[in-house]
């Protein structure tokens, strides 16, 4: 277990990802994939209000509802670290006050709980100003509704901003951050995100921690990929990428591991990162992904990596 810092949260190096529940999965492969994952040891789990809000039938929520109704089942609740995220859903857009309290009040029913373990700002919200939302996130701290406060999506500068405002008007502080953060994208969060994030001790859940399946090693030349994420996943291949997977297969093949195991334990073994976020459609999908619990990569394959993907 990893502790998220300034917190008593202890969570599993690998965070489950619950965009694919009620998207991807239904709810019988989604309670699969929960029961596998908990079985194992994992017990970090990340969802969002607007999950999965864009695919047909849904209206957001689904991921929620179904991770609410497992826990209800399963009566594992306080074993449990449920991270979820505001300002999507197509009923709660954006983070004015008002709308913040009315979409937790939503995730908590959804949820079948009483409180968030870490609740996110998904994305910054520019049309309100800054101390509102981080006042209106503050109250539900007091309130008990939310553990922890968390942010994914916002500018190094606006998380500056944010932690100003914490500090000028004693409200609870951020403990962890969620980028857009992997072998192939560097860029975004390798700067300014990332120093913040040293400065003021955050813990950093990177999400697309596979590249949306690239870093599985299943999209190469020549080779056809049946899944929603197939475009985004195949825009990777270019001259990084395959020499990003020319090494990942060699570290692979060193350890008898997978490919995604590799990835997943450079990305674990960053500065500042706490777990990597990763979603399964399928039980099948998961032993990959819980295997970077117990690898670690040498110095050099490290570096290795980090050089092939410069």
């Amino acid at each position: 277990m990893r502790r998220i810092n300034n917190t008593d949260l202890d969570v599993f190096p690998l965070a489950l990802g619950g965009n694919v529940f009620g998207w991807t999965a239904d709810e019988e492969r989604s309670v699969a994939v929960l029961d596998a994952y908990a079985q194992a040891g994992g017990n970090f789990i990340d969802t969002a209000d607007s999950y999965s809000a864009w695919a047909p039938g849904n209206s957001g929520g689904e991921s929620e509802t179904i991770i609410g109704n497992w826990m209800a089942a399963r009566g594992n609740r306080d074993r449990i670290v449920v991270a979820t995220k505001v300002s999507q859903h197509p009923e709660a857009k954006g983070l004015a006050r008002d709308t913040i309290r009315r979409a937790i009040d939503a995730s908590l029913r959804r949820l079948r709980t009483d409180h968030v373990d870490l609740y996110y700002a998904h994305f910054d919200d520019a049309d309100t100003p800054l101390e509102e939302t981080v006042s209106a996130l503050g109250e539900l701290v007091r309130e008990g509704k939310v553990r922890y406060l968390a942010a994914s999506n916002y500018t190094a500068e606006r998380l500056e901003e944010w932690l100003k405002i914490t500090e000028a008007e004693s409200l609870p502080r951020i403990v962890a951050l969620q980028p857009h953060y992997n072998l192939v994208e560097r860029a975004t969060f390798e700067g300014g995100l990332r120093t913040v994030a040293a400065r003021e001790n955050l813990s950093v859940v990177p999400y697309y921690a596979l590249a949306s399946g690239f870093l599985t090693g299943k999209y190469r030349d020549g080779a056809a990929v049946d899944s929603p994420r197939a475009g985004g996943a195949a825009a990777y291949l270019n001259d990084k990428g395959r020499r990003v997977l020319a090494v990942l297969d060699e570290v692979a093949a060193a350890h008898g591991t997978s490919v995604a195991t590799v990835a997943l334990a450079w990305l674990a073994a960053q500065p500042t990162v706490v777990a990597p976020l990763a979603s399964a459609r399928t039980v099948e999908q998961l032993p990959d992904l819980l295997a970077v619990a117990d690898l670690r990569l040498t110095d050099d394959e490290l570096q290795r990596l980090t050089q092939a993907s410069a």
